[in-house]
């Protein structure tokens, strides 16, 4: 998958399927960012239906969309959208996922084992989209509303909704509490405004929780949260974005927290120079400790040495849904402050 932005400083190796997802959030957060503080280079808007049952919603890149209410065949073309759909009862409308080709992992490329089988999600639902896009795939599910992130290219966006006449609406929150701004969008799309109090009524506790960590620590600690690496440096997150956020409300302080980029490839110097106390790193879909160690010199980082080094579950610190507030957030606030209770 590719989209229409800048791209950051290149990796030189060449990452598996989920690994790619992961990456290419470099780039995706790139469009986030500039349209959510109000570039218009790839803003559009659809145009106002008069039909019975339709709504007006703005999505997270404040496009205005017509959608019809309560739509009973969905596209969904993120991990992170099927995560709310589910909390929110809305499985069964699920009819199509995203996919990458079959010699590219198929569902698992971007789906965990878990996850598939929690949401009784099969290869029968697929719609790939990379390493193209198959519009023949999303035609065929009949959709009545898609779902996407800006891991979508901002073309095919358009395609759809032009030549195909399938309403699309961006779920991409930027931080936090855009999680929360997400499912209030779901909830004029369909009625399930109870389930969304009482899940945000649970997001709020585990953000309130969170606040008072100043309360009873000193400082927060320095940290490196990391979801891939290669033979240049460690990727991460940067300001603007929902892994900043996450690390920032869980009382971390990010060594790129000042980066020019916000997903940034830190150089082991760059790394060893910030000294963090701590290292989170990505866990899953073909990461775990061994990969990591194979970064530049992984072993001369003082927190490496220290053995202040962590891994965490990738979908807990990639995919900006209500399990990263449910589970990734307090997973972190008990890595960076070990002895809170």
């Amino acid at each position: 998958m590719s989209l229409n932005a800048p791209d950051p400083p290149a990796a030189t190796s060449s990452p598996s399927p989920r690994k790619v997802s992961v990456a290419l959030l470099v780039v995706a957060i790139l469009i986030t960012a500039a349209i959510a503080i109000g570039a218009t280079g790839a803003y559009f808007l659809l145009k106002p239906s008069s039909t019975p049952g339709s709504v007006h919603v703005t999505d997270d890149l404040g496009r205005s969309v017509t959608v019809p209410y309560n739509p009973s065949r969905v596209v969904e073309l993120s991990p992170s959208i099927m995560d709310s759909l589910y909390r929110l009862g809305l499985r069964s409308h699920v009819v199509g996922v995203d996919c990458y080709a079959a010699i590219d992992g198929g569902l698992a490329a971007d789906y965990s084992t878990d996850q598939i089988a929690l949401w009784d999600l099969s290869s029968s639902m697929c719609i790939q989209v990379g390493p193209t896009f198959d519009f023949e795939q999303l035609v065929n599910a009949s959709p009545q509303i898609v779902f996407a992130t800006t891991i979508i290219s901002i073309s095919a966006v358009e395609e759809i909704q032009s030549t195909y006449h399938i309403p699309v609406v961006m779920l991409q929150p930027p931080t936090l509490s855009g999680i929360e701004v997400d499912l209030s969008i779901l909830a004029q799309i369909f009625p399930v405004q109870s389930q969304v109090n009482s899940l945000n009524a649970q997001l709020n506790l585990e953000l309130y929780n969170a606040s008072q960590i100043p309360n009873e620590v000193l400082s927060d600690p320095t940290v490196l949260v990391t979801f891939d690496t290669d033979t240049n440096g460690y990727w991460t997150f940067g300001p603007g974005t929902f892994g900043q956020s996450l690390i920032e409300i869980a009382g971390g302080a990010s060594i790129a927290a000042n980066s020019t980029y916000p997903y940034p490839e830190l150089s082991s110097e760059q790394v060893i120079a910030s000294d963090p106390q701590w290292i989170v790193y990505g866990t899953g879909f073909g990461l775990n400790l061994s990969y990591y160690q194979t970064g530049p010199q992984w072993s001369d980082i003082p927190a490496v040495i220290a053995g202040n080094i962590t891994g965490i579950d990738s979908n807990y610190i990639t995919e900006p849904d209500p399990t990263m507030i449910l589970v990734g957030l307090p997973a972190l606030i008990a890595i960076f402050h070990p002895g809170l209770t």
